[in-house]
């Protein structure tokens, strides 16, 4: 297999602003491939797709890129991150969709241990949903947040916690919806086992040490794919 060009230092106007090399990184290991299964699917060397996801400002050719992104289902636009401060779901539906609804133990295995979702909580005012960052600990959805926030407005009663994920290349997705009471956990010995279990950090960063424990009462999902 011939080697492939090195890359051009200055980036092409063909190939989307963003930090191509983690996003090929990111989305590789998503699809559970290794370096040498994705250089088999897109006919390049592994040594220059190792090169692509060390260095972020690797701009490759357009006809590189395409081929990175039909090896990794998704497009090249996504793939370079020129669709970042856009909504996910833009794409075209499919032309032969099927919606089916997800059982208990699939809804576990894609809500997972931990990512981003988001709470919806009644106020006084109105309904209110806020993403957070969480994880899975003891069959419970948990998340670090601080006084004030509007997610602590849900507590003592009963909320619901959503996680999504929209692949815009094929036009799939699935959503899981947990519903369950949401209580602080401020035990010193629970706090520190959430400590050492929780998987994610919160993004927005500062002084985010309350804990917030939702306890799973039900569990539904929904999964879009074609036939």
């Amino acid at each position: 297999m011939a080697e492939e060009r090195e890359p051009q230092r200055t980036p092409s106007t063909t190939v989307p602003r963003g930090d191509l090399g983690r996003r090929i990184e990111r989305r590789r290991r998503e699809l559970g491939l290794t370096l040498e299964e994705l250089a088999f699917r897109a006919a390049m060397a592994p040594s220059y797709l190792a090169h692509l996801e060390q260095h972020s400002t690797a701009a490759p050719e357009a006809g590189t890129l395409l081929r990175l992104a039909g090896a990794l289902r998704t497009d090249p636009t996504e793939l370079g991150g020129g669709h970042v401060d856009l909504p996910p779901g833009i794409g075209q539906a499919s032309r032969s969709p099927r919606l089916t609804e997800l059982g208990e133990e699939e809804c576990r295995r894609l809500l997972s241990t931990h990512g981003v979702g988001r709470v919806a909580v009644s106020t006084e005012a109105a309904p209110l949903i806020v993403p957070v960052n969480y994880s899975v600990v003891d069959d419970a959805v948990v998340f670090r947040t601080q006084p004030g926030t509007v997610s602590l407005q849900g507590l003592g009663r009963e909320v619901a916690f959503e996680v999504d994920r929209v692949d815009d290349a094929l036009s799939q997705g699935w959503s899981v919806v947990v519903r369950g009471h949401a209580e602080t956990v401020t035990d010193p010995d629970a706090v520190r086992h959430l400590a050492e279990q929780a998987f994610s950090a919160p993004w927005a960063g500062g002084e985010r040490d309350v804990w917030v424990r939702i306890d799973i009462t039900a569990l539904t999902g929904r999964r879009i794919d074609t036939w």
